[in-house]
Protein backbone atom coordinates (compact mmCIF):
# COMPACT_ATOMS: atom_id res chain seq x y z
CA UNK A 1 0.00 0.00 0.00
CA UNK A 2 1.40 3.33 -0.70
CA UNK A 3 1.82 5.71 1.80
CA UNK A 4 -0.45 8.40 -0.40
CA UNK A 5 -3.26 6.10 0.61
CA UNK A 6 -2.58 6.82 4.43
CA UNK A 7 -5.59 7.96 6.48
CA UNK A 8 -4.03 8.13 9.92
CA UNK A 9 -7.25 9.38 11.53
CA UNK A 10 -8.01 6.67 14.58
CA UNK A 11 -5.83 5.07 17.39
CA UNK A 12 -3.42 2.52 16.75
CA UNK A 13 -2.35 0.36 19.30
CA UNK A 14 1.68 -0.12 19.29
CA UNK A 15 3.07 -3.37 18.60
CA UNK A 16 7.09 -2.72 19.06
CA UNK A 17 9.50 0.03 19.00
CA UNK A 18 13.09 -1.05 18.33
CA UNK A 19 16.34 1.00 18.10
CA UNK A 20 19.26 0.33 15.72
CA UNK A 21 22.59 2.25 16.79
CA UNK A 22 25.08 2.69 14.13
CA UNK A 23 27.50 0.67 16.22
CA UNK A 24 25.69 -2.56 16.28
CA UNK A 25 23.70 -2.33 19.22
CA UNK A 26 19.77 -3.57 19.07
CA UNK A 27 17.49 -1.90 22.22
CA UNK A 28 14.32 -2.45 22.73
CA UNK A 29 13.33 1.41 24.79
CA UNK A 30 9.98 -0.63 26.69
CA UNK A 31 10.99 -4.00 26.58
CA UNK A 32 9.59 -7.11 24.44
CA UNK A 33 6.01 -6.58 25.96
CA UNK A 34 4.54 -3.07 25.81
CA UNK A 35 1.32 -1.03 25.60
CA UNK A 36 -0.26 2.45 24.36
CA UNK A 37 -1.20 3.94 20.97
CA UNK A 38 -0.72 7.07 18.96
CA UNK A 39 -4.32 8.64 18.24
CA UNK A 40 -4.90 11.06 15.19
CA UNK A 41 -8.09 13.28 15.42
CA UNK A 42 -9.13 14.77 11.88
CA UNK A 43 -9.01 18.10 13.58
CA UNK A 44 -5.32 17.60 13.48
CA UNK A 45 -4.84 16.55 17.01
CA UNK A 46 -2.76 13.38 18.10
CA UNK A 47 -1.68 11.88 21.35
CA UNK A 48 0.96 9.34 21.94
CA UNK A 49 1.63 7.05 24.93
CA UNK A 50 4.20 4.03 25.49
CA UNK A 51 4.58 2.15 27.93
CA UNK A 52 6.45 -1.03 29.16
CA UNK A 53 3.96 -3.80 30.56
CA UNK A 54 4.23 -4.70 33.92
CA UNK A 55 4.61 -1.56 35.27
CA UNK A 56 4.89 -2.54 39.06
CA UNK A 57 3.28 -0.14 41.38
CA UNK A 58 4.82 2.48 43.87
CA UNK A 59 5.29 0.98 47.10
CA UNK A 60 6.78 3.68 49.42
CA UNK A 61 3.66 6.40 48.58
CA UNK A 62 1.70 7.66 45.75
CA UNK A 63 2.70 9.64 42.28
CA UNK A 64 3.91 12.86 44.47
CA UNK A 65 5.51 11.17 47.14
CA UNK A 66 6.75 7.61 45.95
CA UNK A 67 10.82 7.45 46.16
CA UNK A 68 13.11 9.58 44.17
CA UNK A 69 13.74 5.90 42.47
CA UNK A 70 10.51 4.46 41.92
CA UNK A 71 9.38 8.00 40.60
CA UNK A 72 12.84 7.59 38.11
CA UNK A 73 11.50 3.77 37.08
CA UNK A 74 8.15 5.39 36.26
CA UNK A 75 9.45 7.82 33.84
CA UNK A 76 11.86 5.58 32.13
CA UNK A 77 8.72 3.17 31.90
CA UNK A 78 6.84 5.64 29.51
CA UNK A 79 6.78 7.90 26.96
CA UNK A 80 3.90 10.20 26.68
CA UNK A 81 3.71 13.50 24.38
CA UNK A 82 0.53 14.93 22.41
CA UNK A 83 0.02 17.71 20.34
CA UNK A 84 -0.76 18.45 16.29
CA UNK A 85 0.43 16.60 13.65
CA UNK A 86 0.85 16.99 9.65
CA UNK A 87 1.12 14.88 6.40
CA UNK A 88 3.66 15.70 4.13
CA UNK A 89 4.42 13.17 1.82
CA UNK A 90 6.08 10.09 3.99
CA UNK A 91 6.56 11.87 6.81
CA UNK A 92 3.99 13.08 9.59
CA UNK A 93 4.91 15.74 11.68
CA UNK A 94 4.17 15.50 15.40
CA UNK A 95 4.22 19.29 16.46
CA UNK A 96 4.59 18.72 20.36
CA UNK A 97 2.68 20.89 22.77
CA UNK A 98 2.60 18.71 26.13
CA UNK A 99 5.24 16.02 26.49
CA UNK A 100 6.62 14.09 29.61
CA UNK A 101 9.84 15.27 28.46
CA UNK A 102 10.14 19.05 29.03
CA UNK A 103 12.82 19.51 26.00
CA UNK A 104 10.34 18.26 23.39
CA UNK A 105 7.64 21.42 24.16
CA UNK A 106 7.38 23.54 21.24
CA UNK A 107 9.73 21.21 18.82
CA UNK A 108 8.85 18.90 16.35
CA UNK A 109 9.03 14.43 16.10
CA UNK A 110 9.39 13.79 12.23
CA UNK A 111 8.69 10.24 11.76
CA UNK A 112 8.47 8.45 8.06
CA UNK A 113 5.41 6.24 7.95
CA UNK A 114 4.53 3.28 5.89
CA UNK A 115 1.41 1.25 5.73
CA UNK A 116 2.22 -2.47 5.20
CA UNK A 117 0.75 -4.84 3.20
CA UNK A 118 -0.55 -6.80 6.24
CA UNK A 119 -2.12 -3.32 7.62
CA UNK A 120 0.44 -2.21 9.70
CA UNK A 121 1.85 0.97 10.48
CA UNK A 122 5.19 1.62 10.62
CA UNK A 123 6.45 5.01 12.39
CA UNK A 124 10.81 5.81 11.72
CA UNK A 125 13.23 8.17 12.28
CA UNK A 126 17.20 8.90 12.58
CA UNK A 127 17.79 9.76 15.97
CA UNK A 128 21.05 11.85 16.91
CA UNK A 129 22.78 11.56 13.89
CA UNK A 130 26.86 12.14 14.21
CA UNK A 131 26.91 11.32 17.63
CA UNK A 132 27.68 7.99 19.52
CA UNK A 133 24.07 7.90 19.95
CA UNK A 134 23.33 7.86 16.34
CA UNK A 135 20.31 4.86 15.40
CA UNK A 136 17.36 3.64 13.62
CA UNK A 137 13.96 4.18 15.64
CA UNK A 138 11.60 1.70 14.12
CA UNK A 139 7.98 1.80 15.71
CA UNK A 140 5.18 -0.66 14.27
CA UNK A 141 1.49 0.08 15.04
CA UNK A 142 -1.80 -1.93 13.89
CA UNK A 143 -5.06 0.16 13.55
CA UNK A 144 -7.52 -0.40 16.90
CA UNK A 145 -11.36 -0.21 16.68
CA UNK A 146 -12.50 3.21 18.55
Amino acid sequence: MSTSSLNPVGRWEILSWEQAFDDGRRELPMGDQLNGFILYTAGGHMACMIARAERPNFETGGQWNASDSEKARAYTSMLAYGGRYEVQGDVIIHRVDISQFPNWVGGEQKRRFQVNADGTLTLSARLEEGTPQARSARLVWRRADI
